[in-house]
């Protein structure tokens, strides 16, 4: 198969990925254009290492576009390639820039995000008390509950395509959730935790 060369004919996701499979070099372009800059995030919250993020993130690109005769056709492409990102991340724990240096176990405790508020949500003295509170909160939480927290708010991904992932089963996201939000709601009033779940990760 030649990869050819005419214009991308949608700048939707799947018809962007199914153009790609088919050689299509813009098509394959646009796509690593829209998403190396979510997938670099994703990324830096295993390593603080943002050069070994960058090529870890051109790695993946460069094997997709390899691989592209043999990868499957239906697929959910946002989460397709954060999986992707994380599994070739994980293989590469040898790299001393990823965060909590060890095996493969040890790697999947790496997580590590910060959460902030923008600063129109922060309305008066009492409201930024009370944000800095929760946000402490949410740092204390485990990694992997703070991960499901990222990618299902964040994010904005459904339960199966973070089990897909975070390679767990939807069951085991569900539960990581429910946990977490559970522990929030030991220190906070519900309804003033659901307003902060809405708007602290626009």
């Amino acid at each position: 198969m030649k990869p050819h060369s005419q214009p991308p004919q949608s700048s939707d996701d799947h018809a962007l990925w199914q153009q790609f499979l088919s050689g299509n070099v813009a098509a394959f372009e646009q796509l690593m254009s829209s998403h190396f800059r979510v997938l670099f995030r994703y990324g830096c919250k295993f390593s603080k290492d943002q050069e070994f993020v960058k090529d870890s993130v051109q790695d993946l690109f460069l094997h997709l576009w390899e691989k592209r005769e043999n990868l499957r056709t239906e697929v959910a492409v946002k989460p397709y390639l954060m999986a992707s990102l994380r599994r070739l991340m994980h293989r590469s724990t040898s790299s001393k820039s990823w965060v909590g240096e060890g095996n493969a176990e040890q790697a999947d405790e790496a997580f590590d995000l910060e959460f902030s508020v923008e600063q129109q949500y922060i309305i008066n003295e009492s409201t930024l008390v009370r944000t800095r509170q929760l946000e402490k909160l949410l740092m204390e939480l485990p990694k992997r509950q703070k991960e499901v927290i990222y990618l299902k708010f964040f994010q904005e991904l459904s339960r199966e395509q973070i089990s897909e992932i975070m390679a767990v089963s939807p069951q085991t996201v569900s539960n990581l959730l429910q946990i977490a939000i559970k522990q929030l709601k030991k220190h906070w009033k519900s309804e003033f935790l659901t307003f902060f779940l809405i708007h602290l990760f626009i």
